[in-house]
């Protein structure tokens, strides 16, 4: 994949600044029960998608390969599911969460690709 810049962007990097990001944005949440738990999800679901996607990488099998995209694509679903649940608790922070949600459906669809290539 080449970004503006005409530099290669890998997905392994990409996928590891997201988490880093959704890190970052849950550690800045208001300490509430609502928020640690919504946070917590969030953060497993939105760091999943790089682990497995390295795990993808790594498989030897085109099947085991498929299997551990469709789980980056559905830790990506999950993961717009719980900044959405994010922006309802915490209405002030919508314009910070926005370009996560943006990110997470741009992995989704690349996700998504990925499977319908691999067919």
């Amino acid at each position: 994949m080449v970004n503006n810049q005409n530099k290669k962007y890998d997905l392994e990097d990409r996928t590891l600044d997201f988490g880093k990001q959704i890190i970052h944005l849950i550690k800045t949440l208001p300490k509430n029960t609502v928020n640690l738990t919504l946070g917590s999800q969030a953060i497993r679901s939105g760091t999943s998608m790089g682990a497995n996607y390295r795990e993808a990488n790594e498989t030897e099998t085109k099947k085991d390969f498929c299997f551990r995209i469709r789980i980056c694509r559905k830790e990506g679903k999950e993961t717009i599911y719980w900044l959405n649940l994010i922006i309802e608790a915490n209405p002030e922070l919508e314009q910070r969460i926005k370009p996560l949600l943006q990110e997470a459906t741009e992995l989704v669809k690349i996700f998504a690709a990925i499977l319908e290539k691999s067919r």
